[in-house]
């Protein structure tokens, strides 16, 4: 019985690990197609009408999601947390009106900035083809790290102090 159960647990265990290198392997893959230049966004103007002005001397996280995206909804906690620490700005997806998405944001207590993309113009220029998709500039604004699909608290974290290196 006991060496059934430790054959069981080895089992499961290989399997997260190749789930875990494919995942890792799409997101390579679907990252290299993203657009490498360096961030042109100065000041923008937010979903609630208000403008925001990125700050030059630190890091900017990038974050391209959607409001009917299920992992994106599963990361948008993640993306809470590391607003209260960094430069944090997403670009919010065919995800409806100004007003659809002030009422999630405010149903799921978030607070992080939105940009209302209706039209999907930015994510185009970024070419953002996959939901959820995070971009991390450096503070001089050079794309540092991207990631295709869900990522943890602590990944964003250590590569957000990375980038502030």
């Amino acid at each position: 019985m006991k060496d059934r159960i430790k054959h069981y647990l080895k089992e499961i265990l290989l399997f997260i690990i190749m789930i875990t290198v494919l995942a890792n392997g799409i997101s390579l893959y679907k990252s290299s197609y993203l657009n490498q230049e360096a961030l042109h966004l100065a000041s923008i103007t937010l979903h609630d009408g208000l403008k925001y002005t990125l700050d030059d001397t630190k890091p900017t996280l990038i974050h391209v999601w959607a409001i009917w995206c299920p992992t994106c909804k599963i990361e948008a906690s993640n993306i809470q947390t590391l607003s209260n620490h960094y430069n944090v700005l997403t670009i919010a997806v065919k995800s409806g009106s100004n007003d659809d998405i002030q009422t999630w944001l405010q149903e799921n207590n978030y607070t992080f900035k939105v940009i209302n993309d209706s039209n999907a113009n930015l994510a185009s220029h970024f070419n953002v083809s996959v939901f959820p998709t995070t971009l991390i500039y450096d503070k001089n604004k050079k794309l540092v790290f991207s990631d295709v699909g869900y990522t943890s608290t602590w990944g964003l974290f250590l590569r957000m102090w990375w980038a502030s290196l």
